[in-house]
């Protein structure tokens, strides 16, 4: 805090920097209220005399006062209480502490309740200026910071609010895009209506069992409802031919995870969409498409849509075959766990195949 000479104190004092000052001056002794008062006078400023803590409670009750020069023993209520209840009450008040005995203890007490100073009796009209002003001064100061953080903290917690409102604007965005995807797919390939979004409830089932963290589980909810977003590149022919597919009409179903990698690789997702996509057919032992991907090659996320699109494939209808149910599809998991399935996906499969939970999700009775 910049220091100020006398002169500038003096002027402070004469309400150059505000209409007016309110001060209160408490204390028993009728002499000391009077030379208080006297000193601030002299410098344009009138004041409240209370004789008690008492009347200076009743006078704080009609009015907040800028500056209290308070004594600190009296009758009934001491200045150190009174102090603590006005600085409670009123704290944006400065209190300067007034005492007849220079003792440490009292004045680590008067600034222990946040009193801004304290003047030893007998004292000179100099000295009550200087701590006055002082008081004065950085009262200002901390009411303008204090002013100053609200205001930051207003604008930081508006810009919050616009931040999230525009978060959930994308947020909508996204789902909508997503969803769009989806129905895309479906057109080209009617018979797998809602597999996506089954598969990505599926997949968040299991990636929350094994203990994925909200964000990964996020990016495997996303991933798993466009994970065929691939096949808008398949003719409608072969995606719903009813009988068995030739060997280069499976290996033209084999590019959709390519296709969707290569629609989606330059969208900045906070997540590894695209990978995710791209992987999803690869199995633990290499068998996989499209490039033989093995075990840890393979992201977490990815094993967990395979073991949901398999899940899911193998218990609905498709054109060339009646729905297999969900208690072939878990075999089948178990049958392949470690060798071309993630184990601990495998595992958390099996376990939510046993509760109605997966039914109720793939509508199966």
């Amino acid at each position: 805090m910049k220091s100020l000479s006398l002169a500038e104190m003096k002027r402070f004092l004469k309400k150059e920097e505000k209409d007016s000052w309110d001060i209160m001056i408490v204390d028993d002794e009728e002499s000391i209220r009077g030379l208080l008062s006297r000193i601030l006078k002299m410098n344009g400023n009138e004041c409240v005399l209370a004789g008690s803590a008492a009347v200076a409670r009743d006078f704080l009750k009609e009015t907040e006062y800028d500056l209290i020069l308070c004594d600190v023993n009296m009758p009934g209520e001491n200045g150190i209480d009174f102090a603590r209840y006005a600085l409670t009450e009123y704290p944006d008040m400065a209190i300067i502490m007034v005492t007849a005995i220079d003792d440490q203890k009292i004045v680590k007490s008067a600034l222990e309740i946040g009193a801004y100073g304290y003047i030893v009796k007998p004292f000179k009209a100099n000295e009550v200026i200087i701590n006055v002003c002082n008081a004065l001064h950085r009262r200002n100061l901390e009411i303008q910071n204090s002013s100053h953080r609200d205001n930051l903290e207003k604008m930081v917690m508006d810009r919050t609010i616009q931040l999230k409102e525009a978060m959930d604007d994308l947020k909508g965005a996204l789902e909508g895009i997503i969803e769009a995807i989806g129905y895309t797919v479906e057109i080209n390939d009617p018979y797998t209506a809602g597999h996506q979004q089954r598969v990505s409830s599926i997949a968040c089932d299991i990636a929350k069992e094994i203990g994925l963290s909200d964000d990964q589980i996020e990016g495997v909810r996303i991933a798993g409802a466009m994970h065929d977003i691939g096949k808008i590149s398949v003719s409608s022919e072969i995606l719903t031919k009813p009988g068995k597919l030739t060997d280069q009409e499976f290996d033209i179903i084999k590019t959709h995870p390519q296709v969707g990698y290569d629609i989606l690789k330059k969208i900045k997702f906070p997540w590894p969409i695209a990978d995710i996509i791209y992987q999803h057919h690869e199995r633990m032992d290499g068998s996989g498409y499209p490039r033989g991907m093995k075990g840890k090659e393979i992201l977490i996320e990815a094993r967990i849509v395979a073991v949901a699109d398999v899940i899911e494939a193998m218990a609905s209808k498709r054109p060339y075959r009646p729905a297999l149910g969900i208690d072939e599809a878990l075999a089948e998991i178990s049958h392949n766990s470690s060798r071309l399935y993630d184990p601990r996906a495998a595992a958390a499969c099996i376990k939510l195949g046993t509760s109605p939970k997966l039914k109720q999700k793939m509508n199966i009775k």
